[in-house]
């Protein structure tokens, strides 16, 4: 059984002497397969994800049929060239001698797809590693420990709402050709336009790059990865060496594309990406993916409410001073500073930032 010492996980578990040990307790070969562990007991890993993999996939198999087992070793006779082999319905009284070897052709076929997986979210968590190792910035992480929103605003003017139970990790000055930022659970993105330096949001499996828009990201651990776009465009792709690479190395938006109203969900369990419409925007999860910030000729008053709403900012202002002042205008995906701003310059007002608020400074209008 020396051989057995070059085997992989998913060759171990297609053995049928390794099988009948694992999955019918046969005697014979427990007393074998004890023997040779004691032989090998550096080899007790294996052994283990080994049997890892017949757990998996034991309750799998047992839910196909007779008849499809048969169709597929017909198929796989005679793609190895086989053609002897015949299709027939007498197969089906002789399971026992062919199970085992279709069998052991499903759990490679199941092993491989599993190893691959694990793999490929292997490298995923890596790669996020990596690429916060490689930022020479000083970092700033600002972690949500409250049953409430809070409000981040980053170097570039980007505003972050970051959700209960979520932190985010940022440099404190965006240099060099890209501003990258590292996500561990949810937060509404509204990013400062800069074609020259795109945004890029890496949070758990996917990665998110955009040149100015607003969307949500939540990727929460052990949860499906998920990206909603309320204005603009955003690209979503894998968080791999070779596509982070491929992004890195082209201004341009690749990857899956989303535009406003669309989400893209990744399972990591299942390696599934989908992208799909959100037909009623009223549907969305976070107020502000829900707020329109549509003003005509709207009391100054109920323009503040609603950004005081959204973000979770204090907004102070005099209201009898501005009890004249209306406002016309239309507010997209720009972050919370530059509405003020715009509100600001439009009204003849000026603002401060003062500790968690925002103060207006006006004359009236």
């Amino acid at each position: 059984m020396l051989h057995y010492r070059n085997f992989l996980p998913e060759e171990l578990a297609a053995d049928p002497s390794f099988r009948r040990w694992v999955l019918y307790n046969d005697p014979a070969d427990e007393a074998v397969w004890t023997e040779w562990l004691e032989h090998h007991p550096d080899k007790q890993d294996l052994v283990n994800r080994a049997k890892n993999f017949l757990a998996m996939t034991e309750a799998a198999f047992d839910q196909i049929s007779d008849e499809e087992v048969a169709n597929e070793i017909y198929r796989l006779s005679h793609s190895i060239g086989e053609n002897r082999a015949k299709k027939s319905s007498i197969w089906l009284h002789f399971r026992p001698n062919w199970y085992h070897m279709a069998a052991s052709v499903l759990i490679l076929m199941f092993a491989g797809w599993w190893y691959n997986k694990q793999t490929l979210s292997q490298q995923q968590s890596d790669q996020y590693k990596v690429i916060l190792s490689q930022i020479k910035e000083p970092l700033i992480e600002a972690v949500n420990n409250s049953d409430e929103a809070k409000l981040v605003t980053l170097e570039d003017g980007s505003s972050v709402l970051l959700q209960p139970a979520s932190r985010i990790t940022y440099p404190r000055r965006f240099e060099g050709r890209k501003r990258e930022v590292f996500l561990k659970g949810e937060a509404f993105f509204e990013v400062a336009k800069n074609p020259d330096k795109p945004f890029y949001v890496y949070a758990h499996t996917l990665a998110t790059k955009v040149l100015g828009t607003s969307f949500k990201v939540s990727a929460f651990d052990d949860q499906e990865v998920k990206v909603v776009v309320k204005t603009g465009k955003v690209s979503v792709f894998p968080m791999t060496k070779e596509a982070i690479a491929s992004q890195h190395a082209d201004d341009k938006l690749g990857g899956m594309v989303l535009t406003p109203n669309q989400q893209i969900t990744f399972a990591p369990n299942e390696l599934r990406l989908t992208r799909s419409l959100i037909p009623d925007p009223k549907l969305l999860e976070l107020p502000i993916q829900r707020q329109s910030f549509e003003f005509k000729g709207t009391p100054i008053t109920e323009v503040f409410a609603a950004l005081e709403k959204s973000y979770g900012v204090k907004i102070v202002f005099d209201a009898e001073v501005m009890q004249n002042c209306y406002l016309t205008a239309s507010l997209s995906d720009e972050p919370l500073f530059e509405k003020i701003n715009l509100i600001c310059k439009t009204i003849g007002a000026q603002y401060e930032q003062l500790d968690a608020s925002i103060i207006i400074n006006s004359k009236g209008c």
